[in-house]
């Protein structure tokens, strides 16, 4: 898809330069030398701004941070590049650099109240929770969007300051159209907290706007075997995430000294999975062994 794409915008720029060539060579008078050399810097700045799309979208992650660090090298001032850069390396999991990054983006003239709340993601991917509330607090208090508000539910989550977090959580839900994700992180909170009624509550409400996440179908069960509910909750799931989940109720129960249950769970696992499920059966052995 990348060297299509590629491929089109290349294509593209070809017809631009023979175009504006024939109208030199047959004496048009649309333009001059000067008018072409503009035009075919249009073009590049277009195929620049296309294939950093892609980049950003459906690239490599890797294969991105190699674009956009060789377009930083060539063009340091460059805004969308430096963005670009540290955009691949966040996604290409690379967080200390990807921290380094943003650093670079905010320090230009033009960067943006959004790409403060970008550095702040950074530096809570990279666990520098201070420094992440710092970027925070420089973002003004007029900036009120979801990605402002999720951060600084977790930035509150990191310091316990549970009502707090709750509030942010609560905006950061109504803020977008796909609140999921940030349901699930409030869920996950609750959970910490020994809340497990709550974050059940969020976790089940998180599956009805995307039923397809097996993260918070796994945190669902923790939340149900941690009040000692050994029994799969009524969510869409496939054979294998049945197994697994199956796994994980088992886990909970041998932490909680259930083992009688723990082993049942372990064969139910056994039998679902339509492979073979070697953790289950690791986990099994040992309680047997034991």
């Amino acid at each position: 898809m990348i060297h299509e794409r590629w491929e089109t915008l290349m294509r593209q720029k070809f017809l631009v330069v023979v175009s504006a060539c024939a109208c030199i060579v047959s004496g048009c008078q649309m333009g001059t030398e000067n008018q072409v050399d503009r035009k075919l810097q249009d073009v590049n700045v277009v195929a620049e701004s296309e294939l950093s799309d892609v980049m950003l979208t459906v690239a490599d992650p890797n294969e991105a941070v190699t674009y956009f660090r060789r377009s930083v090298n060539q063009n340091p001032n460059n805004l969308e590049f430096r963005r670009g850069l540290a955009l691949s390396l966040v996604r290409a999991g690379l967080n200390a650099e990807g921290v380094a990054a943003w650093a670079n983006v905010i320090q230009h003239p033009d960067a943006t109240n959004d790409d403060r709340v970008r550095y702040a993601e950074a530096l809570i991917r990279d666990s520098q929770w201070e420094k992440a509330k710092a970027a925070l607090d420089s973002v003004p208090p007029t900036v009120e969007t979801y990605d402002r508000y999720r951060l600084e539910a977790m930035v509150a989550d990191s310091q316990k300051e549970w009502k707090r977090a709750d509030s942010f959580y609560e905006i950061a839900t109504g803020l977008t159209v796909n609140p999921a994700s940030v349901l699930n992180n409030w869920g996950y909170s609750k959970l910490t907290r020994g809340d497990y009624q709550g974050a059940e509550k969020l976790f089940m409400q998180s599956l009805t706007h995307d039923k397809t996440r097996f993260t918070v179908k796994n945190n669902l069960v923790l939340s149900r075997a941690a009040r000692g509910i050994y029994t799969l909750p009524v969510v869409e799931m496939t054979q294998i995430e049945r197994a697994e989940l199956l796994y994980t109720m088992g886990l909970s129960a041998t932490k909680r000294g259930d083992v009688k249950t723990a082993k049942a769970l372990f064969s139910d696992a056994l039998e679902t999975h339509p492979q073979y499920f070697e953790a289950a059966q690791r986990s099994l052995d040992a309680l047997e062994n034991t």
